[in-house]
Formats: structure tokens, C-alpha cells, sequence
């Protein structure tokens, strides 16, 4: 009965972990199994905001091509914020982006990862438009697959940003969830989006559902290609909220893989 209990639970383990792909196919997945530096083919590194903290006031400097930074080992992609200083910042890290390698409209994005935890960190896994074909932000969209700050180290966040609906003019869609062991172990962070709607998860837990209420780009300019972007940021609006803990670093998130289907 003891062995029968174990199968059962295994079969449902697996049923559950693949039930929203349906019958989907994977289009795109980096599974890091190749030790180094960030797969090339796949990754490029943002570091245009690097003069202005990004719009949000942050205080890491992110880097190109450095392996304290951005590394892969063990079948899994760090992403590692330091405290160093380097240009006028007291803090390094990374901001990985598929734009130009890997740009998709609609799907389903999927990224295991065990998150930092220290006060002052907010590592985030999100979406941005490719061609910016509404105008810049917010016009063309940003899509927050998961936000975290360190300070509310049990809860994660999804977000949809428009014209409409943004945090500037306190109007965004957002919902946390209640995860207390995201520091300890893997969760999977989930992205559904289609022509339609546009829905969070955290381990196949659906937590935000976003439709679309108008054919007007002003609430859904969600009709045009996205890119994914991993990051660690330190500080900033919401990050250094309640400060930032010197002591604390380094501070890393670990990536299994990313998978996208359609």
C-alpha cells in the first residue's frame, strides 16, 4: 500500500506539472546544460538604464559578460547581485533579455527558479514588447510574470501594466501570492496569454487573470510580440522600501530552465 500511495502521488505530480500545456508545443526552452557564461543564441544583457537607475531609482549597475554576475553551473542559470563598486553604483548584477533571440505573441512562459531573499533585493521575471509599436512605456505594455522584494520575503507578485492601467497613476493590475518557501525552494512561474486574456500562476495556482475589455491599445496592446527579461535588481522605489541590508549579499536568483510553448 506504502509503494501504490508513492506511484499515485508521483503520476499526479506529473499530471498537475504539465496540465496547462495541453497540447501546446515547445517552441523555444533554455535548460542552462551548458556550464559558463549565458547562452549567446538565447541571452543578450540590458544595460541601458544603467545612467538613470532604470526609471525606478535602483542602485545596482548591471554588467555585460560577467561571470559574478551571470553564470551557469550545474544545469542551472545565477543571476547574482554583489556588493562592489563599479561606475557610481555600490552594487552589480544582471538583466538577461531575449529580445531579437527569442520574441513571441501568445503562449504559455514557464520559469522554475528559487528567488533571493534579503531585505533591499527585487529580482523580477517579466515582459516587455519588442518593437514598442504603441509608444514607449506604458503605451506598448509590460506584462510582470513575478516581482519580489525582500522586505515581504512570503509573497510574490504579478502585475499588467497599460496606458490605462499602470502603477504611475496608481491604476495597474496586480496580485500577490502567499509563498513563504520562495527562497527555499523552486517554484514554477507561469505566464498563460492569448488573444483574449492574460493569466499568472505559481505552480499551476492560477492567482491573476487579466482580459482584455476593448480592442483599444490604451488597455490591451497585447497584440504584438513580447520578450522575456530576468533580472536582480537592488533598491529602488519598492525594493529599498525599508532599506537595503548591506550584509546580506551576495544575493542570487537560480534558474532551472525557461520554456515557452504555443
Amino acid at each position: 500500500m506504502k509503494y501504490l500511495t508513492i506511484l499515485l502521488t508521483l503520476i499526479l505530480a506529473v499530471a498537475c506539472s504539465s496540465n496547462n500545456t495541453g497540447s501546446r508545443k515547445l517552441v523555444w526552452s533554455d535548460e542552462f546544460d551548458k556550464p559558463g557564461l549565458p547562452d549567446e543564441s538565447k541571452w543578450s544583457y540590458d544595460t541601458d538604464g544603467n545612467a538613470t537607475g532604470w526609471g525606478n531609482n535602483e542602485w545596482q549597475f548591471y554588467t555585460i559578460k560577467k561571470s559574478e554576475n551571470a553564470f551557469v553551473k550545474d544545469g542551472m542559470l545565477h543571476i547574482r547581485a554583489v556588493r562592489e563598486s563599479i561606475s557610481d553604483k555600490q552594487y552589480s548584477s544582471a538583466r538577461l533579455v531575449t529580445k531579437g533571440k527569442g520574441d513571441w505573441l501568445y503562449g504559455r512562459i514557464e520559469v522554475r527558479a528559487k528567488l533571493p531573499g534579503a531585505r533591499g533585493i527585487w529580482p523580477a521575471i517579466w515582459m516587455l514588447p519588442t518593437d514598442w509599436a504603441y509608444g514607449g512605456w506604458p503605451k506598448s505594455g509590460e506584462i510582470d510574470i513575478m516581482e519580489h522584494v525582500g522586505f515581504m520575503p512570503d509573497s510574490v507578485f504579478a502585475s499588467v501594466h497599460t496606458e490605462s492601467y499602470n502603477h504611475v497613476i496608481g491604476t495597474q493590475r496586480t496580485k500577490g501570492y502567499h509563498l513563504r518557501s520562495a527562497h527555499s525552494r523552486f517554484h514554477v512561474y507561469a505566464l498563460e496569454w492569448d488573444v483574449e486574456t492574460i493569466k499568472a500562476y505559481v505552480d499551476n495556482d492560477l492567482y491573476l487573470t487579466f482580459k482584455k475589455e476593448a480592442g483599444d491599445s490604451k488597455v490591451w496592446p497585447f497584440d504584438k510580440k513580447f520578450h522575456l527579461l530576468l533580472n536582480v535588481a537592488v533598491g529602488g522605489n519598492w525594493g529599498a522600501v525599508q532599506g537595503v541590508d548591506p550584509d546580506a549579499f551576495p544575493q542570487e536568483m537560480i534558474v532551472d530552465y525557461v520554456r515557452i510553448y504555443q
